[in-house]
């Protein structure tokens, strides 16, 4: 019988189990995918994320990966080009973009040394419930072979196609239409900051990220993923040149490394997060466009949040363990909701005249520009950045 078992290992479940097993917990860590497997991801981790991995001692490995640090940042859409350094939280001012067959991988390592049990190429096919429908362990299927394994607490930290999620029947609580569609690949000794250039109908980003290569996405409306599809290269190479025509010439000599990633499946949604013996984390629970590249941040702090609330719940009274729950999921959608529609303004790509206005005095000024890149990693919110400095230079 495990205290939890945490379904999915990437970068909500894998924290989750390393929380919990050094708050003492039997954990048992299960993936449908390989240790050290890929996956699609933007990569970039804004500094409240950094600031996580600081404080759980494994920003050190991070940095040990040969993950190099993103200590500035430039905008750019219209005639505004806002260039500079967040102020940071915890003393964290750089961003990382780490690979995600290193991060993931990392993460993994770190919850085993913690003393949760691993299992790669494990698919959780059901949960087990009581006569009262609680939910009190999972099956599935693990080297060929069914499996049953009970638990106080079931946590499904298996992303936006969450298996939990669909076998606890979890609805949607808030769902909106699909914004965009993203494509990109990594580039060879393209030196670059987080580049972010926006334009009506398009959005380019640079992310540095391990071995000299630099991640270039291309966001298209969702409108044209069928036409996009098709010709999903020259569509890249276009939304480029077109977005950031400066980005374009310096790509023109460098090479790919990689074929080209993509997507059109961007969900907007929050789930019922929690039910009896069960709770959901990370993309599973809730999921936004990737323009705003928050999904990684965002988990580390909801898995914080979870352990934090399941402290000395776990095996004690489920009513006590289902209202720590509750809590939990509530205040983490009010901490989230803000970040959620800002992602949506950002992914319906239409920079609009009220918004370049503010860019226009943001600017102008390097307090303003640094409080502009908080908001933009998360650490500030939208009324940080009405100061009477910006008030007088609207």
């Amino acid at each position: 019988m495990y205290d939890a078992i945490v379904v999915g290992a990437r970068c909500a479940g894998a924290p989750t189990a390393l929380l919990l097993a050094r708050a003492g917990h039997q954990v048992l860590l299960l993936e449908k995918a390989a240790y050290g497997s890929d996956t699609l991801s933007t990569h970039l981790i804004h500094q409240p994320g950094v600031a996580a991995l600081a404080r759980w001692g494994l920003l050190e490995r991070v940095r040990a990966s040969g993950c190099p640090p993103i200590e500035r940042a430039v905008y750019e859409v219209a005639d505004v080009h806002i260039e500079g350094c967040a102020r940071g939280v915890e003393g964290q001012r750089a961003g990382f973009a780490p690979r995600r067959h290193v991060l993931d991988a990392l993460l993994v390592d770190a919850a085993v040394e913690a003393g949760a049990e691993f299992r790669e190429h494990c698919r959780v096919t059901g949960l087990l419930r009581d006569d009262s429908g609680r939910v009190v362990g999972v099956e599935g299927r693990h080297g060929g072979r069914a499996f049953t394994e009970r638990a106080h607490l079931v946590i499904g930290a298996d992303g936006m196609r969450s298996a939990v999620a669909r076998l606890a029947a979890a609805p949607y609580t808030v769902q909106d239409p699909r914004l965009t569609c993203a494509y990109y690949t990594y580039w060879q000794d393209v030196p670059a900051d987080l580049e972010l250039y926006e334009r009506p109908g398009g959005w380019v980003a640079t992310v540095p990220t391990h071995d000299a290569a630099t991640l270039v996405l291309a966001y298209f409306p969702q409108s044209r993923f069928e036409e996009v599809r098709t010709e999903a290269w020259r569509a890249y190479r276009e939304q480029i040149r077109a977005t950031a025509p400066a980005l374009h010439e310096r790509l023109a000599d460098a090479r790919p490394v990689e074929r080209l990633h993509g997507s059109g499946d961007q969900q907007n949604f929050f789930r019922q997060q929690t039910g009896p013996g069960w709770v959901l984390v990370g993309d599973a629970a809730h999921h936004k466009d990737s323009i705003t590249a928050r999904g990684i941040s965002d988990a580390f702090q909801q898995v914080e949040d979870l352990v934090a609330a399941v402290s000395g719940t776990l095996g004690g009274d489920p009513a006590l363990l289902d209202a720590a729950l509750s809590r939990f999921a509530e205040d983490g959608r009010a901490r989230l909701a803000p970040g959620y529609e800002a992602t949506l303004g950002a992914a319906r790509l239409d920079p609009h005249e009220q918004r370049l206005s503010l860019l226009r005095a943001v600017q102008s000024d390097p307090e303003l520009t640094a409080i502009y890149l908080d908001l933009v990693a998360g650490i500030a919110s939208a009324s940080d950045l009405y100061t009477p400095r910006l008030l007088t230079l609207l």
